[in-house]
């Protein structure tokens, strides 16, 4: 008399079958993790460029001054916050009006690492501020930058002083060759991207 066949998997063959799954999972994970995280900080480096470039832009198409701000006060760390100065009154500028804010990936911070190069992008600050607009105006590092009309980058004390600076992306947990930068020269406004590199065994930031 035949025996009948049983159909479908044993518990044993389920549970193999789980932890093959699993522990490839596990490999692709930590083999991607690196990627994905430096994935972040180029996301997050081309939308500060996106903002950079795209206030400039309405600064000069709608004739009135849009301002740049990092890290502003009252919001979540990674924030870069983009406002309206509408034209003044009787001599007197109204309030800022909020035009868009944008948020980095939670791993990526405007900040510095140990073993940055003391040679900057475009040669803006020593390195060590990671939000550091204001160069030549003294008093400090700056956490924004003013687009005018005419393409210009500038401060907002009404005396008309050109603002240029740097602000430098990175993820803290990560290598330094995953960070990047963005300065802004401050009598045209040209706005440029800058990436870590390694020569040799110094580290130099190279334009993009």
């Amino acid at each position: 008399m035949r025996s009948k066949r049983q159909d479908g998997f044993s518990l044993l063959e389920m549970m193999i079958t789980i932890c093959i799954v699993v522990i490839i999972g596990a490999v692709t994970f930590i083999t991607f993790r690196p990627l994905l995280k430096k994935g972040h900080v180029d996301s997050a480096y081309q939308t500060t460029l996106m903002v950079l470039r795209d206030t400039r832009h309405l600064a000069i198409t709608q004739s009135h001054e849009y301002k740049v701000t990092f890290n502003p006060g009252g919001f979540p760390a990674g924030t870069i916050l983009v406002e309206y100065q509408p034209p003044a009154v009787g001599g007197v500028f109204p309030p800022l009006q909020q035009v868009n804010t944008y948020t980095l990936p939670t791993d990526v911070s405007f900040a510095v690492q140990a073993g940055f190069p003391a040679s900057t992008p475009d040669g803006f600050g020593t390195g060590i501020a990671a939000i550091d607009f204001g160069q030549g105006l003294g008093g400090g590092a700056l956490n924004y930058v003013a687009f005018m009309p005419d393409g210009s980058a500038r401060d907002t004390n009404n005396l008309g002083n050109y603002n240029s600076g740097v602000v430098y992306l990175t993820d803290p947990a990560s290598p330094i060759y995953s960070s990047r930068a963005a300065t802004v020269w401050g009598a045209t406004g040209r706005i440029r991207g800058w990436r870590l590199d390694q020569q040799g065994a110094a580290a130099v930031w190279v334009q993009q």
